[in-house]
């Protein structure tokens, strides 16, 4: 285990909890009012049974990180109850994760797609995707005459079944680049 302060604490982070045992954090957020003493609010998921729970600490508190790796795996396909399944590309090993662990990044899996996963003790405890993806766009609002602001978007559908939002150039049929982070469109497809 490492000492980090609070305010240092990163979404995937692993940390040993007041309860002794071990959590992921899935979101952070630091507070820093005009007075008194900023604080971090981490949402964290507790591994063994995925509870999820919320903690306020002050930025400047100690919390307890363990040591964890991150493998690159190679996703390969949803196996309908029994979740998704990755592999390690150097071992061959297939790794099974449950839909309610990866959440709402099972959208934007792909085939073949690489992802790093966070393990402890050989177990996987969350999911990385890469930053961005391609997908095709399958329905969007016409082209509205006389909108040609550039901060003016309209609502799209993607094949991939996510809602984003995209310039008014942009038809059915086009290729985007989109952020798994948000879901949101960051420019047309090279490809």
């Amino acid at each position: 285990m490492v000492k980090v302060i609070a305010s240092d604490v990163r979404k995937g982070n692993v940390l040993e909890h007041a309860d002794g045992k071990l959590y992921v954090v899935m979101s952070h957020e630091t507070f820093r009012p005009g007075k008194g003493t900023p604080t971090t609010t981490i949402i964290m998921r507790r591994i063994i049974d995925g509870v999820k729970t919320t903690a306020v600490h002050k930025t400047t508190e100690g919390l307890e990180k363990a040591f964890v790796e991150q493998v690159k795996h190679t996703f390969l396909f949803d196996d309908g109850d029994a979740g998704l399944v990755f592999m390690n590309p150097t071992s061959y090993e297939q790794v099974h994760l449950s839909k309610d662990m990866v959440g709402d990044a099972v959208a934007y899996l792909q085939p073949e797609m690489v992802v790093d996963l966070t393990m402890y003790e050989g177990q996987a405890l969350s999911i990385e995707l890469p930053p961005r993806i391609t997908a095709t766009i399958d329905t969007t609002e016409p082209v509205v005459k006389g909108q040609t602001a550039s901060s003016s978007y309209k609502p799209a559908m993607l094949d991939i079944g996510v809602k984003t939002m995209v310039p008014p150039h942009i038809g059915p049929g086009t290729r985007v680049v989109i952020s798994t982070e948000d879901g949101s469109y960051v420019e047309r497809a090279k490809d």
